[in-house]
């Protein structure tokens, strides 16, 4: 097995796979427990130590799911592509390996509109107005903590509209396939503007303070992520300890479909991939994305719609087991 994994890594990496650092990552374990097992023996008996560990250690069930599936294909691999000097596959037959049933996965978490308003009042400057720009665009947290400003092109929706548009290079992009774009509504635009001339760079930034005498110069630095102490802390006090960073993109997509947003649009504005010949020719157009996005920057008229997802996740949470840590705590 620790043969086999070292195999896929090196036919990751010769194939540059943006995944091969994640498996990497999911294998280690994996070869702590089973890398002394020859391939033709893996299967969920033998597998069973791996799962039992990585359960006792706290870890869910979609994460040791993740690293079965890099086990699963790497058999695939062994019993068709992979061969010995005599021409013969490593393996006849790849074995089957069951998936772990995710009862413990954590449902989404959408804001209302009032929970927004408290947990910014709450945030520090710096995180305050990365939060903001993300309800507003529905990024992934690292893109927002990486924006450059090389990134930016401006144009003219109109004689008195100037639009920020970043195009983010398919290396910060999950899956890595594509350039993406991000296009800035009225309330993102606020935001970045605000943001211009505090660092060379990056769009965020927050001020480093220093002593009084210590002869430092105070400067803006790069925020590495939003997940931090300063985020936990806002959280608490707002009352929403279970929010995550990433809730606030699955509030942008809920908000979207509120607003009777396309499909194909949320599909361009959240970075969804769609295979079928008819989205490949179905671009959205940047006003298309622009409007969209100026649909949820307030509360529509319409008013909250979340009480029915609020009541259906509180169903969910309660049938979570709650013999892993951190899950009472969370419903």
């Amino acid at each position: 097995m620790r043969q086999a994994a070292t195999q896929l890594i090196e036919h990751k990496e010769a194939l540059n796979r943006p995944s091969v650092e994640t498996d990497a990552h999911l294998l280690k374990e994996v070869i702590k427990i089973c890398g002394s097992l020859t391939i033709d023996r893996i299967c969920d008996e033998t597998l069973k130590p791996f799962v039992h560990a990585r359960q006792a250690a706290g870890r869910k069930t979609k994460t040791i799911n993740n690293a079965l599936g890099v086990v699963r294909h790497i058999c695939e691999l062994a019993a068709t592509e992979w061969r010995l000097p005599n021409g013969l596959t490593w393996l006849d037959k790849a074995p089957k390996i069951t998936m772990l049933e995710t009862e413990d996965q954590r449902p989404p978490r959408p804001l209302t509109w009032a929970e927004q308003a408290v947990l910014l009042e709450n945030l520090p400057e710096h995180l305050r107005k990365m939060a903001i720009f993300d309800l507003n665009t529905g990024v992934r947290e690292n893109v927002v903590c990486e924006l450059r400003w090389e990134w930016e092109v401006q144009i003219n929706l109109d004689p008195e509209r100037l639009v920020s548009i970043f195009i983010v290079p398919r290396r910060y992009v999950k899956g890595r396939k594509a350039e993406r774009i991000i296009v800035c509504n009225s309330v993102a635009q606020e935001i970045v503007d605000g943001q211009r001339g505090l660092h060379p760079e990056y769009v965020f930034t927050h001020y480093r303070q220093v002593k009084p005498g210590s002869g430092k110069v105070p400067i803006h630095k790069p925020t590495g992520k939003m997940n931090n102490t300063a985020w936990q802390s806002a959280r608490a006090k707002a009352g929403l300890d279970d929010l995550h960073v990433h809730d606030l993109r699955h509030t942008v997509g809920m908000r979207l479909r509120h607003a009777n947003v396309s499909e194909r649009t949320q599909d361009e504005i959240l970075w969804h991939s769609k295979k079928d010949m008819t989205s490949h020719y179905a671009v959205a157009q940047v006003r298309e994305i622009y409007d969209a996005l100026e649909s949820i920057k307030q509360e529509g008229e319409a008013g909250e719609t979340l009480n029915l997802l609020a009541l259906l996740r509180r169903a969910r949470m309660k049938s979570i087991p709650q013999n892993y840590p951190g899950h009472k705590k969370t419903a």
